[in-house]
């Protein structure tokens, strides 16, 4: 099967990506034609090449490249009214005819048997591919399903309802169920154990559900991309194609209320956050983008959603995920070893194949047909508090970067405590960085004890607001708790400025701490460092380069930088800025200044600090300059207190401007892209406003 090149750009339409459905349709057609290359005896099994197995075995991991690529078939040729004229449907009912007929507990792969499927089993990765098959044969069915046999069918639906009769990973699995029973019930076999599983599986996503549109995953805080690409997908597919209208009211109002803060985290150049498992999935991260139109339960216009699902496709085909055979690699641009969770095989990245859900919407639908709108990133500078998962949204208009602060999801187990997770347990994540895997982490606060770094293991919340999130957690020392030791920690965001503050109780003093920033990466990097800044500049292939800053305020000494040698998804070469402190009494400040910018005429970060010690605790007033912009932070009570205290931490929007004295951090004229930490109607702040006012008071779990 060849590759069809893709069609020439439409500007005029898509001003944004020049991507129309006929792009859509010519990138699943490539991405179909590579992998059933590998397909093995009687399409039953697709083994791609890859560098390791996962670990359920080299079996389930065809498995998986039949599932994920039947997936994208089905979008692909439902969405075309049945038309296959490349004969998809047939392949893929021979595959299941063959895979079904003896299935096996056989992990290897062999010549002795290349066709059997792994039977479904307890916490076993076939059900998962199981609500794959299942989703693609409900919406093929006309043409696939009710054209078997009735033998093939029985035997097929005996395979399927395996996944009803054992247990799931206790997380998003429930909802494998859900669309195995949904498919199950609708074509009338197993009937009473698909409907119970359908029931059963919803009410388990109840316990998980955190509000305003956002779940987490099975454990207390792991929030991550499965909000979309699990959590609303299947429930709003499920009550979509069964026509349940009262399950589409309840699981459409949560997607939408999801969909009105998710579509503020795509880059203004297509890029998804990067934060939380599963990263090699990709583009999948439009699939709820697709599922809002779909089911007309989306706040964004139709323009809007073709521009940010068009923009996170092409992200990644123009940056190299597929390679030169067309095969999605292990990775997130090219392959990335340390990106790669253990359960994920050669075919995983094919459960990117959710992103094409749009295909299933008509061609003359207006998400088709409508001319292309700017993404939320692009048309503001915008700060958005996200209460519900504890992170503070962060984006400019300048360079189009969105930044997240983490102040709420550290996927840790609600019965033991496990190393830091860099893809949850940093301060900050972004559209155009990821973690450090190997080395000093990057944004990452921790005490320094006999030269080690710690943890900062569970985050416990303590609110987030129009320009502020804050948290607390206990550090830890080589997987144990420091008896004593707490730390609250605190971000204000103005523009592309972070003001980080740490207020560390009960450490020794002369107890070392460190403060790192974003490791930017790309082709080359180049480092300074001067009077408590530390700066780093990467030069990438695509777009401008990317600088990291960091800045001493209040408590650190030292500003140097550190090399990544391995460097980070995004690129070979990668770099952080490194502030580093001391301990000096009972309870201790630490104020930094962060910055991550694309925009090369950044000014150099300004910032007013006044940080003192009160009989309430500590008190720290920032202000950010504004310099001759109007509505900036030189209007009166243009600035943001906070107060630290036994019982969290108490912010105040609209302070009085501290004024610059010795110690108080560096002020100069600086770029300030908006107002900073101005409250809007119904925030968390709002009776902050006035200067004296009460301000936002979270309670620490830590007293």
């Amino acid at each position: 099967m060849s590759l069809p090149p893709f069609p020439p750009e439409d500007r005029t339409l898509s001003p944004y990506t020049g991507w129309t459905r006929a792009h859509w349709e010519t990138a699943a057609d490539r991405l179909l034609g590579a992998a059933l290359r590998h397909a093995g005896p009687g399409h039953a099994l697709i083994a791609l090449p890859g560098p390791r197995p996962s670990w359920s075995g080299p079996r389930s991991d065809a498995l998986e490249g039949y599932a994920r690529t039947f997936l994208l078939a089905a979008f692909r040729v439902a969405g075309a009214g049945g038309r296959d004229p490349r004969g998809l449907l047939d392949r893929y009912a021979e595959g299941l005819a063959a895979g079904t007929r003896c299935p096996t507990a056989d992990r290897e792969l062999t010549g002795r048997d290349p066709v059997a499927w792994p039977a479904v089993a307890d916490r076993g990765q076939a059900m998962v591919e199981a609500a794959s098959i299942a989703l693609a044969l409900r919406l093929t069915r006309p043409w696939l399903w009710d054209r078997l046999t009735a033998p093939t069918r029985a035997r097929a639906a005996d395979w399927l309802a395996g996944a009803l009769h054992h247990a799931p990973v206790d997380n998003n699995w429930w909802l494998f169920q859900v669309t195995v029973g949904g498919f199950l019930a609708e074509a009338g076999h197993h009937t009473e154990a698909a409907e119970r599983a359908v029931e059963q599986g919803l009410d388990r996503i109840e316990r998980w559900y955190l509000g305003d549109g956002w779940y987490t995953d099975g454990r207390p805080r792991a929030v991550d991309h499965y909000n979309g690409w699990a959590f609303h997908l299947y429930p709003v597919l499920h009550a979509h194609l069964s026509g349940d209208t009262d399950l589409l009211d309840r699981y459409g109002t949560r997607l939408a209320a999801h969909l009105r803060q998710y579509a503020h985290t795509f880059g203004a150049d297509g890029a998804p956050l990067h934060q939380g498992r599963s990263l090699i999935y990709r583009f999948a991260s439009a699939a709820a983008l697709w599922a809002g139109a779909l089911t007309d339960r989306t706040p964004l216009t139709p323009g809007a959603t073709r521009r940010l699902a068009s923009g996170a496709l092409r992200h990644f085909l123009d940056r190299g995920a597929v390679d030169g055979d067309g095969l999605l690699t292990l990775g997130w641009y090219g392959p990335c070893p340390p990106l790669v969770q253990p359960y994920s095989g050669p075919a995983s990245p094919y459960w990117a194949s959710k992103g094409f859900l749009g295909l299933l919407l008509p061609p003359d639908h207006p998400v088709w047909t409508a001319t292309e709108e700017p993404a939320p990133a692009e048309r503001a500078d915008t700060v958005l508090a996200l209460p519900a998962p504890g992170w503070l949204v962060q984006s400019t208009a300048a360079d189009g970067l969105v930044r997240l602060h983490n102040h709420g999801s550290d996927d840790q187990p609600a019965d033991e405590v496990l190393p830091d997770d860099p893809l949850y347990a940093r301060l900050a994540y972004s559209t155009a960085t990821g973690p450090v895997f190997e080395g000093t982490p990057d944004n990452h606060f921790t005490l320094l004890v006999g030269g080690e770094a710690g943890d900062r293991g569970p985050i416990h919340p303590l609110g987030a607001g129009h320009g502020w999130a804050a948290s607390a957690h206990r550090p830890r020392i080589a997987g144990a708790e420091l008896p004593g030791v707490a730390v609250t920690s605190l971000v204000l965001v103005s523009g592309d400025l972070a003001v980080h503050a740490h207020l560390v109780r009960g450490a020794a003093a002369g107890t070392g701490v460190r403060h790192t920033g974003w490791a930017v990466a790309g082709q080359a990097v180049r480092t300074t460092c001067t009077d408590g800044r530390a700066h780093v500049r990467a030069e990438r292939t695509e777009g401008p380069a990317l600088l990291s800053e960091a800045v001493a305020l209040h408590g650190f000494h030292t500003a140097r930088t550190r090399d990544v040698p391995a460097g980070t998804a995004f690129g070979p070469s990668a770099a952080l800025p490194v502030l580093t402190g001391t301990v000096t009494g009972e309870e201790c400040l630490f104020v930094s200044a962060m910055r991550l910018t694309g925009t090369d005429t950044a000014a150099p970060i300004a910032v007013t600090i006044e940080a003192e010690a009160v009989p309430q605790g500590h008190r720290l007033l920032v202000h950010r300059s504004g310099g001759d912009r109007p509505g900036g932070c030189d209007r009166p009570g243009g600035g943001c207190e906070a107060l630290f205290h036994s019982d969290g931490v108490t912010v105040t929007v609209g302070a009085a401007r501290p004024e610059a004295r010795p110690g108080s951090g560096p002020t100069a004229a600086g770029h300030s892209p908006g107002p900073p930490y101005a409250p809007r109607p119904g925030s968390a702040v709002d009776d902050a406003g006035a200067p004296g006012s009460r301000g936002d008071r979270r309670p620490s779990p830590y007293g």
